[in-house]
């Protein structure tokens, strides 16, 4: 199973996860030992793949009409021996049948001895990406998650995971950006929907275990998201500003059900929401770059010790506002592991590096997400 095993040579230190020093036995340690400064930020990054191809502007990254890139070229790997990355997200721009798919992601994952991790968007209903692909696929369409919750049938959840975690994993896919554990209270929602499981959070808690338990039986790793909770705002982060209202005790007392069942349930990752949330942590700034929510909550509270994803941060709500290397330097002082596609890579990248290099952020602060990577990199190559 594609799953994260965090070595018994982490030590914790308050909130935070570091590695012990001198624990020489241990692989990832070993090859932390071995990394370069630039090499070790660059697997806090997860990147569309055609970021690496000068033929592609940041604006066109993010047009879904124009035909991304679907082979790895030789100027991508120039490109990727500068600006290395942790891994890559692909979306259907990127995929043009299924022999291609295979050839795509197994030169991907083959690009440094790092193998990338390779995530998609496949949560079953409108947003599945090979499911829904006009090439034929032959895979097994799912209804919305909503339509399952409505079933009032766990085992449609578990089952749902379970075929789609097996897709995923024949076609060279490691992570499925799903369940979507957001509670859909806000009838005025734009983006969430039926892509949640309704708007109760004891039944949605139920799903998001299943699909967790069907994607990891498959071999997939899962991705909860999106925390702290999409489905009580009014706006799409995707243009712009959104925010909730609530309160910490509000948010703990619905959203945080199904995001604590799915940490019970063992997700690989959590993925951040760009929401603000002024009642809890003083301020506008999105949950994705908040100290308070992703690591004294999600980290101290809830005991998360998988990796913590931002979502897009090439998405309205954090372009606005702020540059690349802002948003990414932000976020990871925040307490983020993985950076998901900043809108210049390049700028983001250097900025990281920068802010490691002029003291504005630890070293130690790197090597603990690094470790974290790693060590999910290491277990799920040993059991896939």
């Amino acid at each position: 199973m594609m799953k994260k095993r965090i070595s018994a040579a982490l030590l914790s230190m308050g909130l935070l996860v570091t590695p012990v020093a001198g624990a020489e036995g241990d692989p990832v340690v070993r090859q932390m030992q071995s990394m370069t400064l630039r090499e070790k930020v660059g697997q806090l990054f997860m990147i569309r793949p055609d970021a690496l191809e000068g033929r592609f502007g940041p604006a066109e990254l993010e047009d879904n009409s124009i035909i991304g890139t679907t082979r790895v070229s030789e100027e991508m790997k120039r490109t990727y021996a500068n600006y290395p990355c942790g891994g890559f997200a692909l979306f259907r721009k990127n995929i043009i049948s299924p022999s291609q798919l295979m050839g795509f992601t197994e030169a991907l994952h083959a690009l440094n001895s790092c193998a990338p991790m390779l995530g998609i968007d496949e949560e079953g209903g409108r947003i599945a990406r090979i499911a829904n692909h006009p090439a034929n696929f032959n895979v097994t369409k799912f209804p919305s998650m909503g339509a399952i919750a409505q079933s009032g049938d766990e085992s449609q959840a578990f089952a749902a995971g379970k075929t789609i975690g097996a897709y995923l994993s024949a076609y060279g896919l490691d992570i499925d950006f799903a369940p979507v554990a957001d509670v859909n209270t806000n009838p005025k929602n734009p983006v969430i929907g039926d892509r949640a499981f309704g708007d109760d959070p004891a039944v949605a808690a139920g799903m998001v275990k299943q699909v967790i338990a069907g994607l990891h039986e498959s071999g997939a790793a899962s991705c909860v998201k999106h925390f702290p909770g999409h489905g009580d705002t009014a706006t799409d982060t995707h243009t712009g500003y959104a925010e909730t209202l609530k309160t910490w005790d509000e948010i703990s007392a619905c959203e945080m059900i199904p995001f604590r069942a799915g940490i019970e349930a063992g997700t690989d990752f959590v993925m951040t929401a760009h929401i603000a949330a002024p009642n809890v942590t003083g301020s506008d700034e999105p949950a994705t770059m908040s100290y308070t929510l992703l690591t004294e909550k999600l980290r101290g509270e809830l005991g998360f010790q998988g990796l913590i994803i931002t979502d897009a941060l090439a998405m309205g709500a954090i372009r606005e506002k702020y540059s690349s290397s802002q948003a990414c330097v932000q976020c990871i002082l925040a307490g983020a592991d993985i950076l998901l596609m900043p809108y210049d890579y390049f700028e983001a990248f250097d900025g990281v590096v920068q802010a490691v290099e002029n003291g504005v952020i630890p070293e130690s602060r790197i090597d603990e997400s690094v470790y974290r990577v790693l060590s999910f990199k290491y277990g799920g190559q040993e059991t896939k």
